[in-house]
């Protein structure tokens, strides 16, 4: 069937007006839908911008391993290896890169050396501290493997359970075969690590504490955050 002139004309603006009606009926589903979901997706759409939130990482990273430094320089009599360096390490190593773990690693061997130097006044041997060195790295190791790429609070207890153990472990079996204090058998070395008992306790909390705030209050901000910008939408 054939239209005329005048049919076909109206068949077109017909078409036109579904045409347009189509359109902004799309464009007003995609806002209502925008305006809805907006509570939901909020942890999403308000996180720091990546620049942002790359430079207060970084600050964190370095300022934690600053505190690592001050806790064994600082006097703190009765709280024996209570510090914030396995916690900054654990830290350093989930949010930096592995060419940046040369600068912690490089601070505390050069605190190693002030304390045993200028504090102790021993004579310094780095094969004395060759154990502690390697852990430094191990512990940076174990924040990028197992809190880069997901973190939560079984990988967080995780870590600061591992981080803190196998220091105890490593260590005291170094003071055990070469610092000459126990005799070497299982008796000397279970009196060794009876007696670091207090050592760890201490490492053990003081790691819980500083994974806890690093990696807890940036998550806990940004959920208040976040809360408080969804009340003021739907206010």
């Amino acid at each position: 069937m054939r239209l005329g002139a005048e049919e076909f004309l109206l068949v077109k603006r017909n078409v036109c007006c579904v045409k347009r009606f189509r359109l902004t009926q799309r464009l007003a589903d995609s806002t209502i839908r925008r305006r809805v979901a907006l509570p939901v997706s909020l942890p999403l759409a308000w996180e720091p911008i990546p620049e942002t939130e790359e430079i207060e990482v970084v600050m964190i990273a370095y300022l934690l391993l600053l505190v690592a430094v001050l806790t064994r320089v600082l006097p703190h009599a009765g709280w024996m290896n209570f510090t914030a360096v396995g916690g900054a390490l654990l830290y350093f190593g989930a949010r930096r890169s592995w060419r940046e773990m040369a600068a912690p690693l490089a601070v505390l061997m050069a605190t190693d050396y002030y304390l045993t130097v200028f504090v102790y006044h021993y004579s310094f041997r780095w094969e004395w501290y060759a154990m502690t060195w390697a852990w430094y790295v191990a512990a940076m190791a174990l924040g990028q493997i197992l809190l880069k790429s997901r973190t939560n609070i079984v990988r967080a207890g995780a870590a600061t359970l591992l981080g803190p153990t196998s220091f105890f472990v490593l260590s005291n079996y170094a003071v055990w075969v070469g610092g000459g204090m126990y005799p070497r058998t299982l008796g000397g070395l279970g009196a060794c690590y009876v007696a670091a008992l207090p050592f760890y306790r201490n490492d053990l909390v003081s790691t819980a504490v500083v994974v806890g705030v690093a990696f807890g209050v940036p998550v806990l901000v940004r959920r208040m955050s976040a809360a408080q910008t969804q009340t003021a939408i739907v206010k």
